[in-house]
Parts: C-alpha cells; sequence; structure tokens
C-alpha cells in the first residue's frame, strides 16, 4: 500500500511538472515598459502593479508598486536603482535620514525576508539597534542620538541607544545583559572604514542612505516550482489534494548545496540536519530523512503540514528533495539553533539569556502554536513541543519547528484519534497514555508547552535526578508550593517586571499541565494570560503530575522502556508496552 501511495506522488509531481512547464514555456504575452520616481524604465522581468493585464506576467516576485514617485518592492522597501545587464536592484529602508540627529529605518530587513528571486550580496553586514539601561564603553558599539520627532522608535529618552554592525553571530555575541534588541537591517560592507573603532553615526546613516544591492535570477521556466499532492485522509481515502508550492530539488542539488553534507547541525533518530547554501548566497537547514524511516507517508506528513503554514513563528519550508530512497526537506537556517541550548545551563557552552528575553520567547512560541490550533484551514496538532523543536533566528525570534509527528484534522474536530501515543518523554500529556482522563486533542499541546514554559523558567530539566532535596527533583511541584506559600524564585539581579513576567509564566505553565485536558487553557486563553496582568491570575490547583503515579525512585531507576514506532520518521515516536 505505501508503495503505491510513493508512486503515486512521484507520478503526480512529474506529471504536474510537465504541465507548467508547457503552460509556462507556451506564455508569450505583451511585455510593457514603464517609470516611476528615479527608475525611468520599468521593464520584463519586472512590471509595475497597475500596468494592463496584457503585459506579460512575471514571478510575483518581480511586481513593483509606484507609490507618491516611489518604486516599492515588498510593499515597503524603496527600490533607488534597477540594473538590467547585471541583474541586480538597490533598496534602501525608508525612515534614515542624514543629520545631526538619528532617525531609524521603518522596517527591519533581513536575510530572511529576502526570498526567491532575489538574494542579498554574498558579503553583508549586520545592524542591529538597541537601547541599554547604562552606558556602553566597548569600542563596537556604536552610539546614536535618536531625533526626537522620530515616532518610529520605540526608545526611552531614558536610556542609552547604540548600533552593533559586523558579521551576524559575532554581532549577537557582543550584545550586552543590559541591552534590549529592536530593529535589525543587513547593510553593504563598510567601506573605507577599517576598524570599527572609527565607526560614527555618519557613518551609519551613509552606509544605511546608500542600500543594499541584491542580485535577481530572471524568470525561467524550468525553474517553476512544484504543487506537492498528498493524500487527503479528511477529505476521503484516495483524494489527493493539492496543498501548497514550495520548490523540488534534485538529489545532485542537495549535495552540492551542503557542500558533500560538510557542516553538520545535529543527528537524531530522523536523521541529519546539514548547513547548505543556495546558488543565491542564501544559508539553509537540510534535514535528510535516514533511509529506514523514509517513506512516502512520513516524508508527505511534514511537507503538507508545513506547506501550509505561514507564520513569523513557525519554520519556513523553502524546498524538498524526493528521489528514491533519498528524501530531503529544505529549510530556512536558524543561526541562534535550538532553544534547549539557552535554558539547560548545565549543557557545555550553553549560553544565558535575559528573563525578559526568555519571556519574550515564551510569548512568540505560544503565538505560533496558537496560530496551528486556529490560524489555518485545518487544524494542526504537532504532537512534539519541546526545547529541541524551538528554532532562534538572528534575533532571538522563536520558530516551531520538526513537523514529522504533527497531523491535520478538521477545524471542527474537538476529539481526534491517534493509533499510538507519539511525543518525547517529560513532554507528552498523560492523556495520551491513560484514555480514561479524556479525549486527545489540541490539548495535548498546551501540556508540552506548560512543561517547556516550566523548563524555561527553571533553565533545567524538569525531572532532576539528583536535586540537592527530594522535594525538588520534580521542579513544577516545588515551583507551585514555593508560590502557594507565598515565595517567590531566587532570580538574582532581576527586576521587578521581570520577576512578574516569571511569575506569569510559572502560573500558565501550572494551568497548561492539569492532569485533565477539560481543565486546561487552550493556547488562545494560555496566550492571553501571558500578555496580560500578572495580578489577575489565580493559583492553579496543584496538578496531578506523571511522576506521582509512581515513585521517583522507580521512575529514575527503572526508565519506561521505548519503542519507536517503524511507520514515523521521528525518533520520538513511542509506544507503552503494557498500557
Amino acid at each position: 500500500m505505501m508503495m503505491r501511495e510513493t508512486k503515486l506522488v512521484a507520478l503526480g509531481l512529474l506529471l504536474l511538472h510537465f504541465y507548467f512547464f508547457s503552460i509556462c514555456a507556451s506564455t508569450e504575452n505583451q511585455a510593457c515598459n514603464s517609470s516611476c520616481g528615479d527608475i525611468p524604465i520599468i521593464r520584463h522581468p519586472f512590471r509595475l502593479k497597475h500596468d494592463p493585464s496584457s503585459c506579460r506576467i512575471p514571478d510575483p516576485g518581480f511586481e513593483l508598486v509606484c507609490e507618491n514617485n516611489h518604486t516599492i518592492l515588498y510593499g515597503k522597501y524603496y527600490v533607488t536603482q534597477i540594473n538590467y545587464h547585471n541583474h541586480t536592484v538597490r533598496i534602501v529602508t525608508p525612515g534614515v535620514r542624514k543629520g545631526h540627529c538619528f532617525s531609524y529605518p521603518l522596517h527591519s530587513l533581513r536575510t530572511r525576508e529576502i526570498s526567491c528571486p532575489y538574494s542579498p550580496p554574498k558579503e553583508w553586514n549586520s545592524v542591529v539597534f538597541m537601547n541599554c539601561t547604562r552606558p556602553i564603553s566597548a569600542h563596537n558599539y556604536i552610539q546614536i542620538t535618536p531625533c526626537d520627532s522620530n515616532n518610529g522608535s520605540s526608545f526611552s529618552s531614558e536610556t542609552y541607544a547604540y548600533a552593533l554592525v559586523g558579521d551576524s553571530l559575532k554581532v549577537r555575541d557582543n550584545i550586552q545583559y543590559s541591552c534590549t534588541i529592536g530593529l535589525t537591517v543587513i547593510a553593504q560592507i563598510w567601506k573605507g572604514v577599517s576598524e570599527p573603532r572609527n565607526r560614527s553615526m555618519s557613518n551609519l546613516q551613509e552606509n544605511l542612505l546608500m542600500g543594499l544591492e541584491l542580485s535577481y535570477s530572471p524568470v525561467n521556466c524550468r525553474d517553476t516550482s512544484l504543487y506537492v499532492l498528498v493524500r487527503q485522509k479528511i477529505v476521503g481515502e484516495g483524494i489527493l489534494h493539492i496543498i501548497g508550492k514550495v520548490s523540488y530539488n534534485s538529489q545532485l542539488l542537495i549535495k552540492k548545496m551542503t557542500n558533500n553534507f560538510k557542516t553538520s547541525l545535529g543527528k537524531g533518530g530522523f536523521g541529519s540536519v546539514y548547513k547548505g547554501k543556495l546558488q543565491s548566497g542564501s544559508i539553509v537547514a537540510v534535514k535528510m530523512l535516514a533511509t529506514s524511516k523514509a517513506n512516502g507517508e512520513d516524508f508527505i506528513n511534514e511537507v503538507a503540514t508545513i506547506g501550509r503554514i505561514h507564520h513569523m513563528n513557525v519554520v519556513r519550508l523553502i524546498g524538498f528533495c524526493a528521489n528514491g530512497s533519498k528524501w530531503a526537506l529544505i529549510y530556512d537556517f536558524m543561526p541562534n539553533g535550538s532553544l534547549d541550548k539557552y535554558i539547560f545551563l548545565e549543557r557545555e557552552n550553553s549560553v544565558y539569556l535575559s528573563w525578559e528575553m526568555l519571556y519574550k520567547i515564551a510569548l512568540g512560541i505560544a503565538r505560533g502554536i496558537e496560530y496551528l490550533h486556529r490560524g489555518c484551514d485545518m487544524q494542526i496538532l504537532h504532537f512534539d513541543i519541546k526545547p529541541h523543536n524551538i528554532l532562534l533566528d538572528e534575533d532571538f525570534t522563536p520558530k516551531v519547528s520538526d513537523f514529522g509527528l504533527a497531523k491535520l484534522y478538521s477545524t471542527d474536530e474537538s476529539i481526534v484519534s491517534l493509533t499510538a501515543a507519539r511525543g518525547t518523554l517529560g513532554y507528552i500529556a498523560p492523556e495520551l497514555f491513560y484514555k480514561n482522563i479524556g479525549g486527545i486533542s489540541y490539548k495535548a499541546d498546551v501540556y508540552s508547552f506548560g512543561m517547556l514554559l516550566m523548563e524555561m523558567v527553571g533553565r533545567r530539566k524538569n525531572v532532576q535526578a539528583f536535586a540537592e532535596h527530594s522535594s525538588q527533583i520534580y521542579f513544577p511541584s516545588w515551583v507551585h508550593d514555593k508560590y502557594n506559600r507565598g515565595e517567590n524564585m531566587e532570580m538574582g539581579d532581576a527586576t521587578e517586571d521581570e520577576k512578574k513576567s516569571m511569575k506569569k509564566m510559572v502560573l500558565v505553565a501550572l494551568w497548561c499541565i492539569q492532569w485533565k485536558p477539560t481543565d486546561r487553557p487552550s493556547m488562545g486563553k494560555a496566550l492571553e494570560m501571558l500578555e496580560g496582568e500578572v495580578e489577575l491570575l489565580q493559583m492553579p490547583p496543584k496538578p496531578t503530575l506523571f511522576y506521582e503515579e509512581m515513585s521517583i525512585e522507580n521512575q529514575i531507576n527503572n526508565p519506561i522502556r521505548v519503542q519507536p514506532i517503524s511507520s514515523c520518521n521521528a525518533m520520538d515516536t513511542i509506544s507503552l508496552d503494557g498500557r
């Protein structure tokens, strides 16, 4: 059955390839010339949004807008130059002006905001704007004086404004704990300024006003994206449903973009993840599914699920490869890695994040999961929310990732069916094991989110076998008792606002990990509680927790034996013998 379905999908992709190629090759509409502001000639492959319908319709990425005598790309960046010979365009982020004070860009500009058919220059600087609660004397901090009239800045006059310029990863390593990140933009490599100590606010203004040169690839019919066909079980058995548009890549291209799989980013039961580079210069993460785990249903499950998602807190799938037993998924590269690197401080090479940053990350994760549950035309249940599956971009914006265990359901289904428990021990909701406490629903993800929140606050695993006191072995129980007695957690030099934010995270987490699904909030309600005032939150009942169902000693010395389900492509799907 599986072999037949895999062949059916492959055949569907092949037929669509020839179909779209023939449509593309036969399109020979009239090309038109236009102009707007500083751009005297706008011609193929570009067009203005309101050009006559008889004009050739290019890739949507080539459509520009003329507004107030400005040529605009992506709805927010000014195009100041188009070079048809070199296939480049120069864009400027509006808002910056030359003067004795600094006016901030109106929009962020990062590599992930530059998509096909454009690509950033091979070398570029990352410019991170921030405000700090105290003066910074480091030579690589450029002090700036914000213009009072710039309403686009969120920086307070009671703080100190700076910009850091340089390589994206090095810039992140140099951010002081007393500083809060604002906008991030990428800019051309600084010329004529060799030492960071010689950079000034004036240099920064000139660099940003010079703009960023992007290269573009003219429309090529052979590069046309393919529609992915999947069997839509919700609609009916054997029905093919077109769910989205992603790029198809050959196995040879995958090998080339990863430089023969040179740089490994991680490894697990699902296979390995490698760092790659597209022909455009964009950095990507290539997830190669292990041969023993790779089968048509699991591969297409992840493509079908994430292919329909478009949200800033969910990782973006940009391509795939399906060639015999070789299965690969191509994602945006997240330079700051996964969340577990930052919250489990006992780990080697762990990095400390401020309490404020942890709270912002928690909000982003909640928004991403809430979108999965309610923001799509289908209800998407992740079933594997954990720190390892939360990726962080260059701004530490969290992205929910790894949809290998996810399931799609109709939005009107409140209770869903599963043939086996799935997820990672320590984050799996109890109803996946104990059927008598309630049906399986989106509340399973809510439980996992609660356990994740607890680990973010505690900066440790929820179960710690070698804690100083037995009461601290299970962190949720310990912290519930502490807050119930009116005591607070020790948080070092945290501000009062940070202490309130952490208390909100604890209370929301305790509500989310209630034993019965009916006692847990929805993801939307959990987000509302996180965003609200801590004084409005009630102390939840002390939850009946997994680890109280058996003695802690037995749990530690006799861990539950897990058995991978062969039909799933992730190492964390488990079943319990005897349940």
